[in-house]
């Protein structure tokens, strides 16, 4: 038999309401309300709690408050940095590569629902895989939406909403987010 969050992981149709799933969410808000709530000057036991909440992390700079559904989804490379008040739903994997920057308000979403009314009606979720590359810059309050792709040494402008795939070192921007320059 399959679990719940095995659906979930394989990004097929899950109940969000599963005991396991609810119970893994109430963990990982206990966490980030931990990690929200450290000072500045607790670098030691901020570097802890990501330790404790993401699926793996190397140096990395996440400023508070940030918010995440798992967290054991979530993968950084070295030289992370996260600004105020980014939001990560990460029922699938959510990974970001070496030198990543995020501005403030930036929010990833792996988690979607069904287009047909019915259907949401149900309760059923699911989500797919959002991938950034190395060297990628996000700017504050951008959206990367579910199943997206971020190409190498790209730059996604303040406020973009990115519902399709990034190619390397491209510039995008506006709602929906397309191309609008190579930065090289």
């Amino acid at each position: 038999m399959t679990s719940e969050k095995e659906r979930m992981l394989r990004g097929e149709p899950y109940d969000a309401s599963d005991s396991e799933l609810v119970a893994e969410r109430q963990h990982a808000r206990e966490l980030t309300r931990k990690y929200n709530r450290t000072t500045a000057t607790e670098s030691d036991r901020r570097e802890r709690l990501l330790e404790e909440l993401f699926g793996s992390v190397e140096d990395a700079t996440v400023e508070p408050p940030i918010r995440c559904d798992y967290g054991y989804n979530v993968h950084v490379g070295e030289n992370f940095y996260a600004n105020f008040d980014c939001v990560i739903l990460d029922v699938r994997r959510v990974e970001f590569g070496t030198r990543c920057l995020l501005g403030p308000g930036v929010h990833v979403y792996t988690a979607t629902h069904p287009l047909d009314a019915e259907e949401r009606a149900a309760g059923l979720e699911s989500g797919a895989p959002v991938t950034v590359g190395d060297d990628v810059w996000i700017g504050g309050r951008a959206v990367l939406n579910s199943g997206v792709s971020v190409g190498d040494g790209s730059v996604i402008a303040s406020g973009a909403v990115v519902t399709e795939d990034v190619p390397a070192g491209a510039l995008v921007g506006g709602n929906p987010a397309r191309v609008l320059k190579d930065v090289d």
